[in-house]
């Protein structure tokens, strides 16, 4: 069994603090921009509006991730403190919320480009396991987001939290939603399901919201919220209506490919 007792804390000048959790986004989002200028667009058109394109994603990605969390999450307390939304740096980001604001600044780039959205989707859903990775693993390094009490040989004491040997569930969602999703895509893509734009982006949420949806089962859940009806976690809700908007783009696109 582990000991965690990291600090959030990756480097500090003077009074002025890194943390590994703001680390994670901006290492997720360089390696992600670079594998896909390099390896992941193939459109001529969209890599030249790519650059500019990334500064919108990087915007939907912390306001949708915040709003997420705001109405999923904590929406009564944040209604009585409604200047408590903008101090992002307290903690607080919904990866749903990121994803609709992902989502909803690609249509709105592309339209006004006029291109097909999917196309930017398909590339951020290619690379963003890798941001999921070194999201998840600031999560354990800040020990947050963890798992319920276990006797497994692998379980983490989280020093911050109490003396409980716990699932380390911020590394299963690492090695799951982040290195064996990212190998998935891989795969779909090297046998050139990108011929239908959106495949890409509907086998992502096929694939990350059943992983979501295990991994949930030994999370423990958010303290305001409990557990909802059937004893599912919030997570699991959102992670079910994303599955069935996976499924529904894999038929869909699946069945423009095969008339083309």
């Amino acid at each position: 069994m582990f000991i965690n007792n990291f600090d959030p804390v990756a480097l500090e000048f003077f009074s002025f603090e890194i943390r590994w959790y703001s680390l994670s986004y901006i290492v997720g989002i360089l390696l992600g921009w670079i594998l896909s200028k390099k390896f992941f667009i193939i459109n001529k058109e969209i890599k030249k509006k790519f650059d500019d394109y990334i500064t919108y994603l990087i915007l939907g990605v912390i306001i949708g991730g915040r709003l997420g969390y705001v109405l999923f999450y904590d929406l009564e307390y944040f209604s009585k403190n409604l200047i408590d939304v903008l101090k992002i740096w307290q903690g607080g980001m919904s990866f749903h919320g990121g994803l609709i604001g992902v989502i909803a600044v690609s249509i709105w780039f592309a339209k006004k480009n006029n291109q097909n959205p999917f196309e930017y989707l398909d590339v951020v859903s290619l690379v963003a396991p890798i941001g999921i990775f070194f999201g998840r693993i600031s999560n354990f390094i800040n020990s947050e987001l963890y798992g319920v009490e276990t006797n497994f040989f692998w379980g983490v004491k989280f020093v911050k939290i109490d003396e409980l040997y716990r699932h380390p569930s911020q590394l299963y969602e690492a090695f799951l939603e982040g290195l064996v999703l990212f190998l998935i895509l891989l795969y779909f893509r090297k046998k050139r399901f990108l011929k239908s734009p959106g495949l890409i982006s509907g086998i992502f949420l096929f694939f990350y919201s059943i992983f979501r949806f295990i991994i949930e089962f030994v999370r423990v859940p958010d303290e305001q919220l409990g557990y909802l009806f059937l004893n599912l976690t919030m997570g699991q809700v959102i992670s079910f209506v994303f599955l069935l908007f996976g499924i529904y783009l894999i038929k869909k696109k699946f069945i423009i490919q095969n008339e083309t």
